[in-house]
This record gives structure tokens, sequence and C-alpha cells, in this order.
């Protein structure tokens, strides 16, 4: 079977990860959260392995950590996509870190502690992500008021701080989006159990409700105009967050596609006097198509991961690059998938087959903002110039 090869050593060991895929399978029957495999990836260093070794991390280029979550997503995707929603807001750190961005110091500090940040960004009604939110945040002498609901917050019942975007009317002719973090445990935080999903169900990635939060106004990381463009750490949040989600995505392909093969390498068919399935044209053109896929997107991602850890300039189609990785990544994974379950054949409908959960895990691909119908629209309106 096809496995990533490391530049190094792996900051996850595979016994590790073997305890995670064994994990799995009760976490995805019994609907309960990856708390073990959190525990395990804090004591390795794994929620702080983004930041500078000066600051108590591992020092793990984008890249790197591109390659680890691709790995980590073939053993446990839940566990690989919860976690990304902490690791994503610790890249960027680093990244404000090296341009002298001192205000994001104290976040560094909780991550080097082992505090885990969540992402507060899904709102009900809102396909415009951080563009624009439903939350409020009403001004007040030090800092803000934050009301509304948060959807789909991954490490529900894990995460130290939230952090979360919410718009400032107080200017009714300039509305804000401001971005700030709150910690578990603040008056009026409240979590609602609502995540029991199709896949990806170790996430546990329940609703949260805030009503009148008070957020020192310290703890703001962006202020930007409704209609503009992020900058600064805010901005710095989707070149660590895109790629990794399609080389999750594109993880979970490949291991169902090494079970496919596995199954079709050791399954004898009738048809053909006793040979295995991989004997047949029909197996090989669906592997053959699968792995044109995979090829063709882990490719592409990596050569993007890799001029984002150089500081190459993507010029105008930084964007569009970002939300490519993502879309492709999450399209290619449905694909191959589906390929996977046909060349498995019907044994892959057993719910105590891991080809049929990995078939509900990559479902979700295509939900995480931007959704596959922003994409399009963003992408669209750019190759026609209307931008």
């Amino acid at each position: 079977m096809t496995t990533i090869q490391p530049t190094d050593t792996w900051v996850i060991p595979e016994d590790t990860l073997e305890r995670f895929r064994e994990r799995a399978v009760a976490h995805d029957r019994d609907n309960t959260f990856f708390a073990d495999d959190l525990a395990e990836l804090s004591e390795l260093g794994y929620l702080r392995s983004t930041l500078p070794v000066e600051r108590g991390g591992l020092g793990l280029s984008l890249h790197r950590f591109n390659a680890e979550q691709r790995r980590l997503a073939t053993f446990a995707p839940a566990t690989a996509l919860g976690i990304n929603m902490h690791l994503y807001w610790v890249g960027p750190i680093t990244d404000q870190l090296a341009h002298g961005n001192s205000s994001v110091s104290w976040l560094a500090d909780e991550v080097a502690a082992g505090k885990v940040i969540a992402a507060g960004h899904g709102e009900p009604g809102n396909d415009l992500v951080i563009d624009d939110s439903t939350t409020i945040a009403t001004p007040v002498d030090g800092g803000y008021l934050i009301s509304g609901r948060k959807i789909f917050t991954s490490l529900s019942p894990a995460w130290d701080w939230l952090g979360v975007h919410a718009r400032d009317n107080s200017d009714p002719d300039h509305p804000k989006i401001v971005h700030t973090f709150i910690p578990r445990g603040e008056s009026g935080v409240t979590t609602v159990e609502t995540w029991d999903t199709l896949g990806v169900r170790a996430t546990a990635s329940h609703d949260t409700l805030l009503d009148n939060v008070f957020v020192p106004r310290e703890r703001t990381v962006g202020i930007v105009e409704i209609g503009q463009q992020p900058t600064g750490y805010v901005a710095g949040i989707f070149p660590w967050v895109l790629p990794a989600l399609g080389n999750i995505y594109a993880g979970i392909a490949r291991r169902a596609l090494d079970l496919a093969i596995a199954s079709a390498t050791s399954r004898s068919a009738l048809s053909l006097d006793g040979q295995t399935v991989a004997h047949k044209p029909f197996t090989q053109y669906h592997v053959a198509e699968a792995e044109l896929a995979l090829e063709a997107v882990t490719g592409s991602l990596d050569d993007l991961t890799t001029s984002l850890t150089a500081g190459e300039d993507l010029g105008d189609r930084a964007l569009l690059r970002l939300f490519a990785a993502k879309e492709n990544g999450t399209r290619v994974a449905r694909q191959v998938t589906d390929l996977a379950l046909e060349v498995a054949g019907a044994g892959a409908l057993h719910r105590r087959n891991e080809l049929e959960r990995l078939y509900r895990d990559v479902r979700a691909g295509s939900f995480h903002p931007p959704n596959s119908d922003a994409v399009r629209t963003y992408i669209g309106a750019f190759a026609l110039g209307l931008t």
C-alpha cells in the first residue's frame, strides 16, 4: 500500500496512530469526542508544533504541518479535522511574530502552555463566513459584549479559547467585523450538544451560544470594515487552514483507496476462475482513475504548501489557489472514495467495514467554509474579471 514518505522523523509515531485508528471505530459508533487522541497529541507537542522552538513549539513549517495532517487523516479523519481547527490559529501566530506583531504574543504563550483554541466562525444562515456575521459585538467600556450563536464548533468539549468574529453596528455607516477570543467558562458562554451527524462524528462540533459575553479590547486581533479584506493575523489564517483541509480529505481518500486495493488483491472472483478481483479490467480502470486523481491533487497541494513555506508571492491568484486547494482536495476525496467502494464491492456497505465510515467522513468536505458554492462564485467572478 502507498504511504506518505517523510522528509525526516514524523511528530506522531506509527504506534500512536494505530491507537487512534482503533479508537476511531468506537468514536464513530458512539458519537464520542476524541479526548484520548487529543491528550496524546498534546503530550507529543503537536498542539504547539508550528510555534517556533524558542516559543515552546516544534518549529514545523507550513509544508511539514500539511504533510503531518494528511498522514494523520489516513488513521483518524475526525481527529485530524478537529485538531486542524486549533492548529489553523497557531500557524499564523508564528508568521505574525516573525513580522514583529507582538499583539499575538499572549496567544502564543497560551498555546505553549497547552491551551486549546477552537474556531467560532460558523453561524446559521451566514454564507459569507468572516466577511459578515450574525453575531453582534456591542462596544462597551474596555471591550465588547458578544452575542450570537456559533455552529460547527469543533473541539467543543475541550477548547480553552474560542476564536470568534462578530459584527459591530455602533457606526451604522461603517459597520465592522471584530475578531477576538473568548475563554471557556466566561459568563454567558453555553455549549449546546447538537452534533449527531453523518460523518466526522468524533469532532464533537456542537453549537455555542454567546449571551452578552464580555471580551476585553486587548484580546482583539483584527477589526475590518464590512466589504474590506482582512489583513495581518486574520488574513494569515487562510494559508494555514485551506490547504490543510484539502490535505486532510486527500489523506482520507488515500486510505480508502489503499483499503480497496487490499480488498481487490485478496478477493477471488468466480468469473476469473479463482483469480483475484485485481485481474478484472473494471477494477484496474477504477484504481487507475483514483490514482490519477490523487496524484494530481496531492502534487498540487504539495506545490502550493512548498511555495507558501518559501514565502513566494502568489500575486493576485493567491486567494484563488487557496480556495482551489480546499475545493479540489475535498472534491477528489469524494471521487476517489466513491471509486474505492466500487472496487471493494458490496462488502464496503457493512458498518464494520472501515470504508463505510470513510465514505461518510468525506461527505463533510464540501461544507467547510468557503463551501463549494462560495468557491465557485469567487473563482468564476475572478476569472471573468468581475472582481
